[in-house]
């Protein structure tokens, strides 16, 4: 942390700026979160199936990937009765790396039974008639989890604590009927005509008599894997958290930077050569780098609907979340009060919307290089994970999985962004 509480004075305190920012740390040890963790193998909520195999495995070798968090996303005052769990999964294999599909993510749900949130996807199918219909306006989702007052260190809002019966067939038209007593005054022609087709018959006879082939049966879900059939997992830690603090004045790293990258020894001679040096620095690398040295230990970030810390604004992730719009004046360390990408007036790039429910997606949390750190601790050697950050985007109104009914569980794919590495190791992994 910025800051150790037993040994700072009240004047000390006052001296730190606390921001929206949840900071995620691993534990060895247990944590007042029971659910949450970093690496391990993926735990389900109770009562809920586990999900489709499909969700995790990697869309460039197809194998199963590996757990790299799960959270407790419960959001009681934006969702209320909402049971929310987060989990991304990432692919080991070295010839897999940098590739898209490698990293994945999906969010357990479960709706209570008789909300009014409905998933759009949901309410288009859920009947023909559907464009008669009063259509009920989107539920209001209200402030983010913090609000945009100063938080206070009371952690009860710590994110990481802890069908319809088908139709029977219709009667056979053609079943047999009583036979009458009066003779047949017609007698049967010597040629019987040829029987009709299904095709020539009108639509609904050949639906009432079931002429036409069955309906194709929904899609199977692969089931999830014994653990002794999933790649061996990152080693488990337990997840603890606080709310970001910063100096907000911390000493400029600029000359330290200039001496770390200067090959002569010579370091910086006069202002022409400093005004060069300072032109050629990633100033959003070098943002991102600061903010998290002054809490060095952080795993991961989270803020439900506010903006990621970004490694890069050059990369394809990294202009998803670019704003038009100049920084508001201030030092480098102020919190991020960045509009959500989707709701940005004139932006060129967004999140991809939620597949579910076609509602915008906004950002919720960010794994930072100290997870590398702690997830490879066990690893021999040094090509491991390659990423800068890994950002996950949810579906702001917390749809529940299409087809699952009020009560019950379901899971929904969300949408990440990873920021690799430069080629020849930009940055550290704490």
């Amino acid at each position: 942390m910025a800051h150790n509480a037993s040994d700072s004075s009240d004047d000390d305190d006052a001296s730190f700026t606390t921001t929206n920012v949840m900071l995620g740390y691993a534990s060895n040890e247990p944590t007042d979160d029971s659910f949450s963790q970093l690496g391990g193998y993926p735990i389900w909520p109770p009562e809920t199936d586990a999900p489709s195999a499909e969700h995790a495995k990697c869309k460039v070798c197809n194998n199963m990937m590996t757990l790299l968090l799960q959270l407790n996303g419960d959001l009681p005052e934006k969702f209320p009765g909402h049971e929310r769990k987060l989990y991304i999964f990432s692919c080991k294999r070295r010839a897999c790396r940098r590739k898209e599909g490698t990293c994945r993510a999906i969010r357990g749900i479960r709706i209570p039974k008789g909300s009014t949130q409905k998933s759009k996807a949901i309410e288009r199918t859920s009947t023909v008639n559907e464009d008669q219909k009063k259509r009920q306006p989107p539920q209001d989702l209200g402030n983010s989890l913090f609000n945009s007052t100063l938080p206070s260190n009371n952690f009860s809002q710590n994110p990481f604590s802890t069908s319809t019966t088908p139709q029977s067939p219709s009667t056979n038209p053609f079943a047999s009927q009583p036979l009458s007593n009066t003779p047949n005054p017609f007698p049967p022609p010597t040629t019987q005509p040829p029987e009709p087709s299904a095709s020539s018959l009108p639509a609904t006879f050949a639906q009432k008599a079931r002429i036409s082939s069955p309906p194709p049966l929904p899609p199977t879900k692969t089931r999830w894997p014994p653990e002794s059939d999933l790649p061996h997992p990152y080693p488990f830690y337990h997840l603890d958290a606080d709310y970001e603090t910063l100096d907000p004045t911390p000493p400029s790293p600029s000359p330290k930077t200039a001496m770390d990258i200067d090959t002569s020894g010579a370091g910086i001679k006069d202002d022409d050569e400093k005004d060069a040096f300072e032109s050629t620095i990633d100033k959003t690398f070098q943002r991102f780098a600061d903010r998290l040295a002054q809490n060095p230990e952080q795993v991961l970030r989270y803020e439900f609907g506010g903006a990621p810390l970004l490694y890069s604004k050059s990369d394809p992730v990294g202009r998803l979340f670019s704003q038009p719009q100049q920084p508001a004046p201030g030092n480098g360390n102020s919190k991020v009060t960045t509009t959500s990408i989707a709701h940005s007036a004139g932006a060129g790039h967004r999140i991809p919307r939620c597949q579910n429910c076609s509602a915008p997606r906004v950002f919720e949390l960010q794994l930072v290089p100290h997870a590398i750190a702690q997830l490879e601790v066990e690893e021999e050697g040094l090509e491991g994970m390659e990423w800068g950050t890994v950002i996950l985007g949810v579906c702001e109104r917390d749809c529940g999985e299409r087809g699952v009914e009020g009560g019950e569980g379901g899971w929904v794919e969300e949408w990440v962004g990873v920021q690799w590495e430069e080629e020849g190791g930009r940055g550290g992994r704490g």
